[in-house]
């Protein structure tokens, strides 16, 4: 537990983590999301990619090569922990507000699951490709989550479901 602590017992990497599975990836787009200083942003980053969970990859920029943070399979193996942190916090932590809810869809079924790694309505695996999470402080609909990067992808070229909303969910 605790060398996995080491990597999932920081917030702000969890919540750098949650953005990349949103299909958030760029340096600029998580800074506004989270409103972060760089510096904070730049270590967790630093963090992620050197435990394994995150990798660069180039992304044009209009005329200029950039990079963005994409998921790696140990990284899309993490979904679990983050989904069993939004399950338990819906259950027992009080919102901040109406908006400030996410929840854990299995998008084949299209239900709302109470387990981080099994649909409960279906029984099916959860995986990165069949589970969306519905915040409702980015989107009226559940948004699909990113999946690991593989080496035949080509680099993103769009951010998607990054929304500019806070950062409560």
């Amino acid at each position: 537990m605790a060398r996995g602590l080491d990597i999932f017992g920081d917030p702000w990497g969890m919540l750098v983590l949650r953005e990349v599975f949103f299909g958030n990836g760029r340096f600029d787009a998580m800074k506004t999301r989270l409103q972060v200083a760089d510096s904070v942003l730049t270590r967790r980053l630093a963090s992620l990619v050197e435990s394994g969970l995150l990798a660069k990859q180039p992304y044009d920029d209009g005329g200029r090569t950039r990079q963005e943070y994409v998921l790696t399979a140990k990284g899309e193996d993490a979904l679990p922990v983050l989904n069993a942190v939004v399950i338990w916090s819906e259950k027992h932590l009080q919102a901040p507000s109406e908006q400030a809810h996410m929840y854990v869809i299995h998008a084949t079924c299209g239900q709302r699951t109470g387990s981080a790694d099994t649909c409960t309505e279906c029984g099916e695996r959860l995986t990165a490709e069949n589970t969306s999470w519905h915040s409702l402080t980015r989107s009226s609909a559940p948004l699909p989550l990113a999946t690991a990067q593989k080496p035949t992808d080509k680099p993103a070229t769009r951010v998607r479901g990054g929304g500019e909303e806070g950062t409560a969910a």
